[in-house]
């Protein structure tokens, strides 16, 4: 689970990270009102809230000039025109897609003037199975470059999750960064906030980009983004109450409250499979068989092990819902739940939803036999509903209907 920049802050900031003054805006009024209270003569940053990074780098989609979602403005009159256009059109960045994202959300942020900017995140190291502090002075937003082309430049301190990052390693990073004076102390703070709400709130990915050191010599969270454990967000009622349904896909977002795992893709062939690992060499297969033919799979659906005729039919709901899809591959081993009663479920789904395009289903394992029985017994009510004797001859099959 994703959240906002402003939340991200939020959580550093009750944490003891050093944090801009910054206000939360719907409407370019409210922007217009913010200004006055934090532009102290100055200036201030205007940043579009939105689930993606690359925001200052992105572009207004149908707006003809270069504007992206973050901008610096001087009076109160160009941070409300600017506010105005930013809740008017998409977003695109690099994480968007050709269209862009809706901008509902803006904060207002007091100008923080730096100096100079770091990289600092904590993200899990599968290689060692410890949480991993890293670090750059190259940092900003050209990180990924930098990464790329000198990852050299890119520090990286391993911690024990049982004790959290300790202040020694902190402190000996701020050095290793090219901290100096009481700088120091202040960067070991925000790095410690930051691997303490990781820790703590069970994220997948605590990112502060940029930190940075102002004219003034402080040191500050310019930008910062966590994302979060969906499987462990019954914990953590407070992080789940971040959640804003309206940035994600409304089908993700659906078969979530159905206990779908299901992410949705750019293909043709949609897929229907119980086990993650069996969904993921089913989208594989198709790949293989339909690349040739510009087909591939339309998303990863998930159903579980214990699948029931009310799930499936939701999947196949959600599946249809897309209309790139041009046929469905059913992809079943029949272990916990026997194939029968998934054949008497996809029936019903059939029977109620209404298979308008084709639906190839190849089932293998407990109770196979009477299964296939009872998808041939249905053929006639489902004459789009074709069976196939393994996975191999199921992939060739959906390809060839959905061309």
């Amino acid at each position: 689970m994703k959240v906002h920049e402003y939340q991200a802050k939020e959580l550093l900031k009750a944490a003891g990270a050093n944090v801009p003054d910054h206000i939360v805006c719907k409407t370019p009024d409210e922007v217009a009102a913010a200004f006055d209270q934090l532009s102290k003569g100055g200036g201030v940053m205007v940043k579009a809230q939105i689930h993606a990074g690359g925001r200052g780098a992105g572009q207004l989609a149908g707006y003809g000039e270069k504007l992206g979602g973050v901008k610096f403005c001087t009076s109160k009159e160009k941070a409300k025109a600017v506010a105005e256009l930013m809740l008017k059109y998409p977003l695109k960045t690099l994480q968007t897609g050709p269209n862009g994202q809706p901008i509902r959300t803006l904060i207002v942020q007091a100008d923080a003037e730096p100096a100079k900017e770091f990289y600092v995140a904590v993200v899990f190291d599968r290689a060692i199975g410890q949480p991993l502090l890293m670090a750059s002075a190259a940092g900003g937003m050209d990180i990924e470059k930098v990464a790329h082309d000198t990852p050299e430049l890119i520090l990286k301190v391993p911690f024990a999750p049982e004790t959290g990052l300790l202040p020694f390693q902190a402190r000996r990073l701020a050095y290793e960064l090219g901290f100096t004076g009481d700088q120091v102390g202040k960067a070991e703070k925000i790095m410690l906030a930051l691997s303490k709400v990781y820790l703590a709130k069970d994220a997948t990915l605590a990112e502060v980009n940029p930190l940075a050191v102002t004219k003034a010599g402080d040191v500050v969270v310019l930008d910062a983004k966590f994302d979060f454990d969906d499987n462990a967000l019954f914990r953590h009622p407070d992080v789940a109450a971040l959640r804003d349904e309206s940035e994600e896909n409304p089908a993700e977002v659906r078969a979530g409250k159905a206990n779908l795992n299901f992410i949705q893709l750019d293909g043709t062939i949609g897929c229907l499979v119980n086990g993650a690992g069996l969904a993921m060499a089913t989208m594989d297969i198709i790949n293989y068989h339909g690349k040739a033919h510009g087909v591939g799979p339309a998303n990863f659906l998930d159903v579980g092990g214990g699948v029931t005729p009310a799930g499936a039919i939701e999947a196949f709901r959600i599946i249809l819902s897309d209309p790139k899809v041009r046929g469905i591959l059913v992809n079943v081993f029949g272990g916990i739940a026997s194939c029968a009663t998934i054949a008497e479920a996809l029936v019903k789904a059939g029977k109620e939803v209404g298979f308008k395009v084709p639906v190839v289903v190849r089932l293998e394992g407990n109770q196979v036999d009477k299964a296939n029985e009872i998808l041939k017994a249905a053929a006639g009510e489902l004459p789009t509903l074709k069976v196939a004797s393994d996975l191999t001859s199921a992939a060739k099959l959906v390809v060839e209907l959905s061309k």
